[in-house]
């Protein structure tokens, strides 16, 4: 899954949603029920988000929507396997991308 957010220092949730292509309630759900989501608030009350709060978000959203783990089976795979489920989605992650540039690279041909 790729996800297009320019490198800032601090992402609004609109910007957040809109790049996950999810509503904006599902992402304060995720803040209330996973301990990895933290965003910072302003005086108003709004959320700013980390790049930090975006990798954990992109590991929620690929355990929960793209393998299907119910929200409390994520939860307990981010405590026991916390490690190795980033290490693996870290892979996954890269090969999407180069997988990405190689299909880039065939249209062009």
């Amino acid at each position: 899954m790729q996800i297009d957010l320019p490198e800032k220092r601090y992402y609004g949730i609109g910007e957040v949603a809109k790049a996950f292509d999810v509503n904006t309630s599902l992402i304060r759900f995720w803040e209330k029920e996973f301990d990895a989501l933290k965003p910072k608030k302003n005086a108003k009350g709004n959320r700013k988000f980390t790049p930090q709060d975006i990798d954990n978000l992109k590991l929620i959203y690929h355990l929960v929507k793209e393998r299907g783990f119910t929200l409390d089976g994520a939860k307990t795979h981010l405590k026991e396997n916390r490690q190795k489920t980033l290490n693996n989605f870290a892979i996954i992650d890269k090969l999407e991308r180069i997988k990405v540039e190689l299909t880039k690279i065939k249209d062009q041909l």
